[in-house]
């Protein structure tokens, strides 16, 4: 499996670099354009899910203790596991599902169609699933019964939030801001002065920038579930933030894919490494602040991709009513989030499903819409 990722990962990057080169130029606008900051709102918390809160404390130790780890530092790692690169997966899904797909209409295909549905249905349990998985560190006392009803509680609360566009954008920049409290309280609270940063900042140039090819093929099985973790958001991320692109030229909108949301990640990460680092305990305040952060990004997460997933099958509100929408996406969100956690079912078979999709897609480009493609520049 991961030699079918490392050959994915060249062939992505090669087609970022061909879009650059022959459509850099190009304006991409969605059909529902927003302005810059809630574009990178919108993108910001659909494509980063709670993993983004929970997994960096836990994962410290690992980077610092595995040989596999060693030729960079923790803080430099957990950044290349999420940050600046891996945005080229999202980039050139969002260029296709803006400019290429209108045009050739692929994803209309209906056996096309039901494995990239099939696709987001399963990431989007994967979310709540995360949740429940790691909810026991931050909110013991919760136990078992009580953790299984709050994820059902989110899972409710996002599809609610999906009848209605109003909801993804105050979710989107209100979780945008709520998480830049988050890095400034527990900023404040570790004291840990604005020298620390600059300290920081030079662990992730030395440890990251300065070996970044290192990041760029699996660094063994952990990373690899992360890579193909992120081939499974691509796809679905591509289509949804597609719509709200407005009016970007397409190496603007790679950079600031790329620079963007790196920056708060960069910035976030720095934070959790300096109470690793230092020694220092996450208070149960501060904790709870991580969880409900956290939980606010697993809902916009969600209601994105359930407004995706029922959109292109039909399923809407208009056509079911609210009360048998609500009750059908909760049903087949909880017995999937069900089957993660007690079936071998893995988020790494669905990014093996979305790399096999992208090869379908690249040979229907070439050969049956090759015209298409070539007058993408000349018509816009």
């Amino acid at each position: 499996m991961n030699l079918i990722l490392s050959a994915a990962i060249i062939a992505l990057l090669a087609a970022t670099l061909l879009v650059l080169v022959r459509w850099g130029n190009l304006r991409c606008t969605g059909p529902e354009p927003v302005g810059l900051f809630t574009f990178l709102a919108i993108l910001f918390t659909s494509g980063l899910d709670m993993g983004l809160i929970i997994f960096p404390l836990t994962e410290f130790p690992t980077y610092a203790e595995e040989a596999q780890y060693q030729f960079s530092n923790p803080l430099a790692v957990e950044f290349g596991f999420w940050g600046f690169l891996i945005w080229a997966f999202y980039f050139i899904t969002t260029f296709y599902f803006c400019v290429v797909e209108p045009r050739v209409k692929l994803f209309e295909l209906r056996p096309v169609k039901l494995i990239n549905n099939l696709v987001i249905i399963s990431t989007c349990a994967f979310t709540a699933y995360l949740f429940l998985v790691n909810i026991a560190w931050y909110a013991p006392e919760l136990g078992d019964g009580l953790a299984y009803l709050v994820v059902v509680g989110i899972i409710l609360a996002a599809v609610y939030s999906s009848t209605d566009i109003r909801y993804l954008k105050i979710l989107s920049v209100g979780s945008t801001w709520l998480f830049f409290a988050l890095i400034l309280g527990m900023w404040w609270a570790a004291d840990l002065g604005l020298g620390y940063f600059g300290e920081a900042a030079a662990k992730i140039g030395s440890g990251y920038f300065a070996q970044l090819p290192g990041f760029i093929l699996p660094l063994g099985d952990y990373h690899a579930f992360y890579l193909f973790w992120w081939f499974a958001w691509s796809v679905m991320i591509g289509q949804f933030v597609s719509r709200f692109v407005g009016g970007l030229r397409t190496w603007q909108l790679l950079l600031a894919l790329l620079v963007i949301p790196s920056i708060p990640l960069a910035i976030w990460f720095s934070v959790l490494y300096g109470y690793f680092d230092l020694g220092l305990e996450v208070s149960q305040f501060w904790k709870l602040a991580m969880l409900g952060v956290g939980v606010i990004f697993v809902i916009n997460s969600v209601d994105s991709l359930v407004r995706l997933y029922t959109d292109n099958l039909g399923i809407t509100v208009a056509k079911l009513g609210h009360g048998r929408f609500i009750a059908l996406n909760v049903g087949l969100l909880t017995t999937l989030v069900l089957l993660f956690k007690f079936t071998p079912f893995e988020i790494q078979w669905v990014g093996l499903v979305v790399i096999g999709l992208y090869a379908v897609t690249l040979v229907l480009l070439m050969a049956r819409h090759r015209t298409a493609l070539q007058g993408i520049g000349a018509s816009r």
